[in-house]
């Protein structure tokens, strides 16, 4: 049968008046990614909660807590012991592999993973991370060893291991925390061992990434947490790419703090933080309280601005 001209001319407008499989998709909550912090594992009781109360603000909202290890003495373990670099490869090929994120997600770092989901976001970021909220992160390092408690046998294991040469070689490569010490007053013997946050915040000019940057500008929101009786990190304005000043002597302790602006990493832009923060993309935020003292007019908030938005 031949169709009437009119008819056949009707035909491409129909056509694209068809709904794609993207418009009939129904729209849905936007996962989350989460690291804990040192001394935590990935499904401790006090991240197992955390989650839950995130599911009560967001229901449906699907939640992964990045591991090293699936065993949880074994991933507590891994936040003091092992090579940054590896365990990042890691988890972005973990990352890679949950078809639930395929999309992209939020991400919430507690203490040291913040700064480590934010290498995540320069070296690799697929999938994407769209919104990522750090708290009480040591994004400019540490000048100090964090304090332990009483009968936190691993945590004073490395400390002891780290204060013996944080510096060479085998502290840098074994030890996490001795991968983001940075102390003013060493800051060439940190320029020439460190690989970890050197790296991730482009202080070599030899080995400046441009792709940090480019990465790093894809974020919506970068989020950043000071808490502001903080002890634990030193100084606890690293948060907020706060450091201290490099002292005029070495027998000098200046405690003067170099905030995010006045850093060269900010001014010349290694990382793309200046473009994220001329674009209102960066977020200060202070909490009361300790280190990781999460009250809950301090998370609330945030986590309903910057998590479980719509794909």
């Amino acid at each position: 049968m031949v169709l009437p001209l009119f008819l056949l001319a009707l035909i491409p407008i129909c056509a694209s008046a068809l709904p794609t499989q993207d418009v009939l998709r129904t729209p849905s909550t936007r996962p989350l990614v989460i690291w804990h912090g040192l001394g935590d594992s990935h499904s401790s009781p006090g991240m197992l909660e955390f989650q839950s109360l995130i599911k009560d603000i967001h229901p449906g909202i699907f939640i992964h807590s990045v591991f090293i290890d699936q065993d949880l003495k074994e991933d507590q373990r891994a936040g003091f012991y092992g090579n940054v670099d590896e365990q990042i490869d890691f988890v972005a090929l973990q990352l890679a592999n949950i078809t639930e994120l395929g999309h992209g997600f939020d991400a919430i770092g507690f203490s040291q993973g913040g700064q480590f989901l934010r290498a995540y976001v320069e070296r690799y970021n697929s999938p994407p991370i769209h919104n990522l909220v750090t708290f009480g992160s040591q994004h400019m390092g540490i000048a100090d060893l964090p304090l332990c408690k009483p009968y936190d046998v691993l945590c004073r294991l490395a400390g002891n291991a780290a204060r013996a040469g944080v510096y060479r070689p085998w502290a840098q490569e074994h030890l996490v925390q001795a991968q983001y010490f940075r102390d003013p007053a060493q800051l060439p013997a940190y320029l020439a061992s460190n690989h970890f946050l050197a790296s991730i915040n482009n202080e070599l000019p030899e080995a400046r990434n441009s792709s940090y940057a480019k990465r790093l500008t894809t974020l919506e929101h970068l989020v950043l947490v000071i808490f502001a009786q903080d002890k634990t990190v030193v100084p606890k304005e690293s948060a907020w790419f706060g450091s201290y000043a490099v002292p005029e002597d070495e027998d000098d302790e200046d405690d003067t703090i170099v905030p995010m602006k006045a850093q060269p990493l900010y001014e010349e832009d290694w990382i793309g933080l200046r473009q994220l923060d001329e674009r209102g993309a960066v977020v200060l935020d202070s909490c009361d309280g300790e280190h990781m003292q999460m009250t809950t007019d301090c998370w609330e908030p945030l986590v309903k601005l910057y998590v479980g938005g719509t794909m």
